[in-house]
């Protein structure tokens, strides 16, 4: 077997031509692993809002709660479940809330996108404990006042705290806080009271969906069984994580796919430049093949050298596009959101699957670019590549 002290000497020695492999190899890599991260960066945004012991309740047959409407009459019923967990007196923990989405212009730009705004009762922020103030205070029930994720901070105009805009023409609100929520999806959404929203876009008497915390998950599927059976009621009942996840099934896919796209053809790309250079190293090193052989080494160990050597290549091309893309963890992302059609801003997830797959990826595009020159390397031979150099 050819020492690998050989491989490394031999690439040492072309340095311009194997840095210019690497570092196309990195960029396919990178295109690769930060596709990949993405689309899990949009799943994670949006399932993290979710609980296994949190119901959703939407009208039967919307996919959304942007297509719910809700007779308010029929909440008192679901609240009557006796699957939903109480409180103090007796109270059901539930939470009913409203759903539209307004164009709003971009700062800096001369763009707009659509914002989701939730109308919500004043006991939410005891429902949702995540949802923590991190700057400014909280909307006064019943008021012109909002309160906004904090990834809409700035993005739009008048999304910050002293701000102003107009949820409907005409009918102005005041930006008062900014809530995180460890990085869920509810982070691009603006909260404002129930009932403003539903004088501003004359929704009274209606809501989109209701959240029920459940005594234990495992109460869930008597809760369906009882509320679905209600013919009266016509409503739908989902565990919260399983709608979330649900809803980010389309924007996910539709990244995945985008980015393999790119990195398809980037990839082929990559593995026709290791291939030249692989054959520009063969048509090089006529007498470094004709001595190897001449000291012994047979076709197999031809083969594997030059195989190495693309190996090699691809993997330091590998490991330099996956610490590209760890980097892009500190970048966010806004993306439109296809079950809600509005902006959510997403960041970048990285996970070890994820990075072991782009070293994987970039390894196979190294044996399939060396594979074929170094079968060429092994089939010279020894008189005929010493007679050419």
């Amino acid at each position: 077997m050819i020492p690998i002290v050989y491989n490394l000497r031999s690439l040492t020695v072309r340095k311009a031509t194997a840095v210019a492999t690497a570092f196309g190899l990195a960029l396919v890599v990178f295109v690769f692993a930060s596709a990949m991260m993405l689309a899990n960066g949009v799943k994670k945004t949006l399932v993290r809002a979710g609980a296994d012991d949190v119901a959703i309740v939407l009208r039967k047959g919307a996919e959304s709660e942007l297509q719910s409407n809700v007779d308010e009459p029929k909440t008192s019923i679901v609240r009557a479940a006796p699957q939903i967990a109480r409180g103090q007196g007796g109270k059901p923990l539930s939470v009913q809330e409203i759903v539209v989405v307004i164009l709003l212009d971009k700062n800096g730009t001369a763009g707009f996108s659509n914002v989701q705004v939730r109308g919500v009762e004043e006991d939410v922020w005891g429902f949702r404990t995540t949802a923590q103030i991190s700057e400014g205070r909280r909307a006064k029930p019943g008021t012109d006042e909002v309160v906004i994720g904090r990834a809409l901070k700035d993005r739009f105009k008048g999304l910050n705290v002293g701000g102003s805009f107009e949820l409907r023409k005409n009918r102005q609100v005041h930006v008062v806080g900014v809530f995180s929520d460890q990085g869920a999806a509810t982070e691009s959404e603006i909260w404002a009271d129930l009932e403003t929203v539903r004088a501003a876009f004359g929704r009274e008497g209606l809501v989109s969906s209701m959240r029920l915390k459940l005594q234990s998950a495992a109460a869930f599927d008597a809760l369906r069984t009882d509320l679905e059976g209600n013919r009266q009621l016509d409503l739908g009942v989902q565990r919260e994580s399983a709608f979330y996840e649900k809803q980010s099934e389309g924007t996910s896919t539709l990244v995945t796919v985008l980015g393999m796209i790119v990195a398809i053809f980037a990839a082929v790309g990559a593995a026709i430049g290791a291939t030249v250079t692989m054959y520009s190293a063969v048509a090089n090193r006529q007498r470094e093949i004709g001595t190897l052989r001449a000291l012994g080494f047979g076709a197999g160990s031809i083969v594997f050298a030059f195989l190495l050597e693309s190996v090699i290549l691809a993997a330091l091309g590998g490991a330099l596009g996956s610490l590209a893309a760890m980097c892009m963890t500190f970048v966010h992302f806004a993306v439109m959101n296809y079950a809600s059609w509005s902006e959510v801003v997403f960041s970048f997830e990285p996970t070890a699957p994820i990075v072991l797959s782009a070293l994987g990826f970039a390894t196979t595009i190294g044996v399939l670019g060396g594979l074929f020159p170094a079968i060429r390397a092994a089939r010279v031979r020894p008189l005929d590549a010493l007679r050419s150099a």
